[in-house]
C-alpha cells in the first residue's frame, strides 16, 4: 500500500481507521488495508485500540506482554516499541495488541490526556512503511488519541439510514482534533462497507456520493463472508483463493491507490 503520508513521519504512511459506532466493520477495513500494504512488500504494523481487540485477534501473536493499554498507563516517549510484537501472518507486518483493558481509558485522563499516544510512538515506528490505527467505535479519548498521532484519518462507514449523519460527525470530529492537537491532520476519506445489493444500500451509497464527492473513496467494499473467513483462520484476505477474497483483495488494492492519491 503505497500511502503517501503527511505529517511528521516522512516516508511512511500513518492512518488512523474511525467509526462513529459498532457494526460497520471498521476493523475489516483496517485488516484489509494491513493485508495490502503486507502483500505489496512494506512493513505494517497494526495499533490495536479498539477494547474489543478484534485487530488482535485476527494478527494472532504468539505471544505479548505489554498492550496499548500499557503504554497508554506509561506514557514516556518512544515507550510503545517496547509493546510491539510480530503477528502470526508472516514476518514483516507487526502489532501492538489491544485488550478490553482499555475501556478505562475512554475519558481523559489530565490536560495532555490526547498526545499521550503520539508521545509513545515517537521514534517507534521509522523501521515501519505502514502503520495502521484501529480505534473503538466512538469519538471517545482513544479516538482522539489516534487523531493526535496519525497524519490522516480514515472513516468507515455502511450504506445505512444514518450513514451520512455518522460521516458528518466523524469528519467534524476530525477538524476538532486539527484544531486542538494535530494541525497536520486530514482526511484520507470515506470508505464504505458491508455493502449489499439492495435498493436502500444503492440509495445511500449514492447520498453519500453527492454530499462527499471528493471523499467517498472508490471502490465500496462488498459484503462477503470471505473476510468473516480470513479473520477467522488469523489469516490476510490476500492470501485466500476463494473467489470474494480474491475480489476483495483487488477492491483493497484499488482502494489503497486512491488513499495515496488522495493524501498525496
Amino acid at each position: 500500500m503505497g500511502i503517501v503520508a503527511h505529517g511528521r513521519l516522512p516516508g511512511m504512511a500513518m492512518l488512523a481507521v474511525i467509526s462513529l459506532k459498532g457494526g460497520v466493520g471498521k476493523t475489516s477495513v483496517a485488516l484489509g488495508l494491513a493485508a495490502t500494504a503486507w502483500a505489496a512488500g512494506h512493513r505494517t504494523l497494526v495499533v490495536d485500540l479498539d477494547p474489543q481487540a478484534n485487530a488482535t485477534a485476527a494478527l494472532d501473536p504468539e505471544a505479548y506482554e505489554f498492550t496499548t493499554n500499557d503504554v497508554l498507563a506509561d506514557g514516556r516517549l518512544g515507550i510503545a516499541e517496547d509493546a510491539i510484537v510480530a503477528s502470526r501472518w508472516g514476518p514483516g507486518i507487526d502489532v501492538i495488541a489491544g485488550e478490553r483493558a482499555l475501556e478505562h481509558r475512554a475519558h481523559a485522563e489530565g490536560p495532555d490526556s490526547a498526545l499521550r499516544l503520539r508521545t509513545t510512538l515517537s521514534g517507534a515506528l521509522d523501521r515501519y512503511h505502514t502503520v495502521l490505527i484501529d480505534c473503538p467505535p466512538s469519538l471517545g479519548e482513544l479516538t482522539r488519541n489516534a487523531l493526535a498521532a496519525a497524519p490522516a484519518a480514515l472513516i468507515v462507514t455502511e450504506p445505512s439510514y444514518f450513514a451520512l449523519q455518522g460521516a458528518e460527525q466523524a469528519l467534524e470530529a476530525v477538524e476538532v482534533a486539527r484544531a486542538a492537537t494535530n494541525l497536520g491532520l486530514r482526511p484520507a476519506g470515506v470508505v464504505v462497507n458491508r455493502v449489499r445489493r439492495s435498493s436502500e444500500h444503492a440509495y445511500r451509497l449514492e447520498e453519500l456520493r453527492r454530499a462527499y464527492p471528493e471523499l467517498v473513496l472508490e471502490p465500496p467494499i462488498p459484503d462477503r463472508t470471505a473476510m468473516a473467513a480470513a479473520q477467522g483462520a488469523a489469516v490476510p484476505i490476500t492470501s485466500l483463493r476463494a473467489p470474494g477474497a480474491q475480489d476483495l483483495t483487488r477492491r483493497f488494492a484499488t482502494l489503497a491507490g486512491h488513499i495515496e492519491e488522495a493524501l498525496s
